[in-house]
This record gives structure tokens, C-alpha cells and sequence, in this order.
């Protein structure tokens, strides 16, 4: 069976910067899910405030958009229930994900030097009142 290596980027709705860090280690314990429930390999996940990453290898079964598709959907809906406070003050609109995403990929990369990438993301350190962490 042969597999596609594909680095993903997704960024919020009108580049917003609502994530949180235990927002996108939520946001990749959901996205870990989807790509399990596709028999898709989850190599590598991180982001930014406005943006996430994600480094995966597809089987050849599966249509990419279909997958995005999934991924965008479900890692949209989680959150604004989980979150929804604190999603409301940055996404007012319908969109938690901008409708466009990024595809590449990675034949011919080598993996580490995707994975490295990708973990080098600056991940949000958002601090609440009273030094608690924001949710």
C-alpha cells in the first residue's frame, strides 16, 4: 500500500490568534482521533496562536479533501463547545477555520526536517488574571 506524506496548515478564521496552548493540545488530541477513525498517521502536530500544523502520512484510500474536510469539522466543533467563552471573543462569525488550507507535500523532504519544522512552531503561552492559564 502506498502512502502520501502531506504537511497540513490550517489557520482561524480571519487569522484570529484564539489558541491557547492546551487549546492546540486539545485541538491535536481531537485531530489525532479523525486521522485514526481514517487509518491516517498523525506524525506530527503544533502551531501558533492563529494556525496549526500537522504532519501526516495517507493511504492511498483516502481523498486528501476528504480528510481536511473532517479534520477542519471536527476540530471546529470541540472547541466551541469546550471553549466557547473564549472562542466568542475572538470568532463572532461562522468560520473557526478560514475555508482555505495548505497542502505539501513532503516526497523527496526529508521527514525529520518537516517534523523539526513543525515542532519549532512558537506555541502560545496565553496567561489569564491571577497567573492561570487562559482558557
Amino acid at each position: 500500500m502506498h502512502e502520501l506524506g502531506v504537511h497540513l496548515v490550517f489557520v482561524t478564521g480571519y487569522r484570529r490568534g484564539l489558541f491557547t496552548a492546551p487549546m492546540l493540545t486539545r485541538c491535536e488530541e481531537i485531530m489525532r482521533d479523525v486521522c485514526a477513525s481514517f487509518e491516517v498517521d498523525l506524525i506530527e502536530s503544533n502551531g501558533g496562536d492563529d494556525h496549526v500544523h500537522l504532519l501526516v502520512n495517507i493511504p492511498s484510500k483516502v481523498a486528501l479533501s476528504v480528510l481536511v474536510n473532517s479534520l477542519k469539522s471536527v476540530s471546529a466543533r470541540y472547541p466551541r463547545k469546550e471553549y466557547d467563552t473564549h472562542v466568542r471573543k475572538y470568532l463572532w462569525g461562522g468560520h473557526f477555520w478560514s475555508r482555505s488550507y495548505d497542502a505539501g507535500s513532503t516526497c523527496g523532504a526529508n521527514l525529520a526536517t518537516v517534523r523539526a519544522s513543525i515542532q519549532g512552531q512558537d506555541r502560545p503561552a496565553r496567561w489569564g488574571s491571577g497567573g492561570t492559564l487562559a482558557l
